[in-house]
């Protein structure tokens, strides 16, 4: 049997549902997801750990070998590779292609519980994890510039408020600052004058600690009534630390300005970004796996205008990167699909009529 026969014997037949077919896959391009590269979900999870002063040999033996050592013991681990750096470590986690994201993530979580005695008693915090896509690259990068404005003003107000808006935006998945760090008061110690006055570098670290907590002051009773004293003892600027005692002996109460060298400055001073030459914070944002690429930009986009009044005027908040450009000069213009769909119309509509007539005229020769 000849499969081309129907079609050769039913010429119109053939051509209306080819036209069809046509009409119809105009119609879905429009709705196929875009995207510069195919979607590759790798089961990948990063887990990341800060001690601030601590040496990348330091990190290595007492962070990222206790965490390795109860890795190791989860099913399914393909790749483990750690990276130990001035005050941080990172351990990134490959799983099979079959493990499923979310049960690796809590086993990796019940890992860290079970790591947590033996990594260092001064961790400022248990080490977090985030599941990423090794594949997967910034869709935007936006910049913070200002003439007048400090550095740790702009990352604080980039930190604490765009990145907040910009993570409920649909289609974004991550948003990461770079560029800076939160405003902090740095106090470098001078080991001469610490050495002359007798006082000793854990003195000073134990008297900013017990300054700088925010703790229940107390109340006062009374036959009656019951008043809480609420007063907040916190230090917020160098000024305010520059008098603290931090010990006291034969010489008299030492105070922090004596033996040190006391500064606003930001947390980490190794952090910087740059912006046409100038120095910026970077709004660096990532896309949820399966969202379309040009359509989260445009979200983003929109909120442009939005999130400049919701920051210092004085702060330029400009795009140094758009990664759907490449896209949107690879995708078919719309006018163009909506000029394809018209002349298929027309095309349609053209058949039709020959049809229509081709019928009239045998009818007419039958008779």
């Amino acid at each position: 049997m000849n499969i081309s026969a129907p079609f050769i014997r039913r010429p119109i037949g053939t051509t209306l549902l080819t036209i069809a077919l046509f009409l119809s896959g105009a119609l879905a391009f429009r709705f196929l997801p875009v995207a510069p590269l195919p979607q590759v979900e790798f089961p990948v999870i990063s887990v990341g750990a800060g001690l601030p002063g601590a040496s990348p040999e330091t990190m290595a033996s007492s962070v990222a070998t206790p965490l390795e050592r109860q890795f190791g013991r989860i099913a399914g681990i393909n790749q483990m590779t750690s990276s130990s750096q001035l005050g941080s470590t990172s351990v990134v986690l490959q799983f099979d292609l079959s493990r499923n994201i979310d049960a690796a993530a809590r086993d990796v979580q019940a890992a860290i519980n079970a790591a947590r005695g033996q990594l260092p008693a001064n961790l400022p915090s248990n080490p977090n994890y985030r599941k990423v896509n090794p594949a997967d690259a910034p869709i935007l990068i936006l910049s913070l510039t200002s003439d007048t404005i400090r550095l740790p003003e702009i990352y604080d107000s980039a930190n604490s408020i765009l990145a907040q808006k910009l993570a409920q935006v649909s289609g974004v998945g991550q948003v990461f600052v770079g560029g800076g760090a939160n405003p902090a008061v740095r106090a470098e110690l001078n080991p001469m004058l610490l050495n002359k006055l007798g006082v000793s570098t854990q003195q000073v670290g134990a008297a900013l600690s017990a300054a700088n907590a925010n703790k229940p002051k107390g109340e006062f009773i009374g036959p009656i009534n019951t008043w809480a004293i609420d007063a907040n003892d916190q230090l917020f600027k160098a000024n305010q630390y520059r008098t603290l005692i931090v010990a006291s002996n034969q010489n008299g109460a030492v105070r922090l300005g004596d033996v040190a060298d006391v500064q606003d400055s930001v947390e980490d001073l190794r952090n910087a970004g740059l912006s046409n030459g100038k120095r910026a914070v970077l709004l660096v944002i990532f896309r949820q796996p399966g969202a379309n690429i040009i359509s989260t930009v445009d979200n983003v986009r929109e909120l442009l205008p939005l999130l400049q009044a919701s920051i210092s005027p004085a702060i330029n908040l400009d795009v140094v990167m758009d990664r759907t450009l490449t896209v949107r000069a690879s995708v078919m213009p719309s006018s163009f699909l909506r000029t394809s769909t018209a002349t298929s119309s027309w095309v349609w509509l053209r058949c039709r009529q020959l049809f229509l007539a081709r019928k009239r005229l045998a009818s007419l020769c039958s008779r």
